[in-house]
């Protein structure tokens, strides 16, 4: 006799052994995991997490210092960042004290002399320092945000609107800079600093925008905007966040070459008197320096000191934009660290 718990090797199993097989608890689950969600087209939102944007930003500034012109660019735009942060205490006078000799020569009071209303030549330098440094980048921040907007819009949009803009940008273009510079500032005498931004500005922005257009022309056609297009983004989603990361280095490039345009700018037009006289600034000394016939008394440094000053600032700023270059020429990154 056999017992019920008891089967045969040939004999099927019973109801109960059947389920004692199949139950869960008696044998693991292997019922495949969900698969995960397919993941979606990845805006410009997703890749800019701060982990991600420090990443990059490590990226940029070791192409940039990688480079021996940028590297030693840097140096001097930081000696003179930290001059005009730290103007206070650096400085052995205030800049508008009168009340040393006049043309005195340099001395240890005074190493590099007074000017021709006895005031200290190294405490206006230091000072000076502020105002080009304040002209240089808000005026060149603020042509590059028009060049961007104009740029980016000009080379993606479409219709009658595009010819006016080309007439304007050639217009600004074909003009002469300085000339320009010298009506609109004669028109608006007695503005003051902000008077010297908005004419650097209105002058300042076609060429950038000239370049933006071309490379967002050149970007438009790439596949990544066609799909943004068919799946039905607006023009100003596409212009500001599919473009617009993409010429991130070029920008950056814009950028400097307008802040140095802005610094030469502003030291020229109150060299010529049309700026703010009452401020103490590099392109201000220069022109008192010729007004007090320096030359002729032999008060060369009032000159030389200023003048040495915005040719380093301006030559640093130039020297950094080969750095910036190679962010977006990758021949240029692969020959530096060749």
């Amino acid at each position: 006799m056999t017992r019920p718990s008891e089967t045969s090797p040939g004999a099927a199993p019973d109801a109960g052994t059947a389920l004692a097989t199949t139950s869960p608890a008696a044998t693991p689950s292997t019922t495949t995991p969900p698969a995960p969600p397919a993941p979606g087209r990845r805006t410009w939102l997703d890749t800019t997490a701060p982990g991600r944007v420090l990443q990059v930003l490590g990226r940029a500034v070791a192409t940039v210092w990688s480079n021996p012109k940028a590297r030693a660019g840097l140096v001097i735009l930081g000696v003179f960042v930290l001059m005009a942060l730290l103007a206070p205490w650096l400085a052995p006078y205030d800049p508008h004290d009168d009340s040393f000799g006049r043309n005195e020569p340099g001395s240890a009071a005074h190493w590099l002399g007074t000017t021709g209303n006895g005031e200290d030549v190294l405490s206006q330098v230091i000072y000076g320092s502020r105002i080009s440094l304040l002209v240089g980048l808000v005026a060149g921040g603020l042509s590059t945000v028009v060049a961007v907007v104009i740029g980016l819009s000009w080379g993606y949009l479409r219709g009658w609107g595009n010819d006016v803009v080309n007439f304007l940008v050639n217009l600004f273009l074909v003009m002469p800079g300085l000339p320009l510079m010298i009506i609109i500032a004669a028109y608006l005498q007695n503005g003051g600093l902000p008077m010297i931004i908005l004419v650097v500005v209105i002058t300042g922005w076609a060429w950038g925008a000239r370049v933006l257009r071309s490379q967002t022309q050149s970007l438009r056609s790439r596949d990544f905007v066609t799909a943004a297009m068919f799946s039905g983004e607006s023009a100003p989603r596409i212009i500001f966040r599919e473009i617009l990361p993409n010429m991130t280095s070029m920008i950056a490039g814009s950028f400097f070459g307008a802040a140095t345009a802005a610094i030469l700018s502003e030291s020229g037009l109150s060299f010529l008197g049309l700026g703010d006289m009452a401020t103490v600034s590099w392109g201000s000394m220069i022109f008192w320096a010729q007004n007090s016939m320096a030359i002729l008394t032999g008060q060369w440094v009032l000159l030389f000191a200023p003048g040495l000053c915005i040719a380093l600032l301006a030559t640093a700023m130039t020297l950094v934009n080969f750095g910036v270059d190679g962010l977006s020429n990758p021949r240029l990154r692969e020959g530096s660290g060749r």
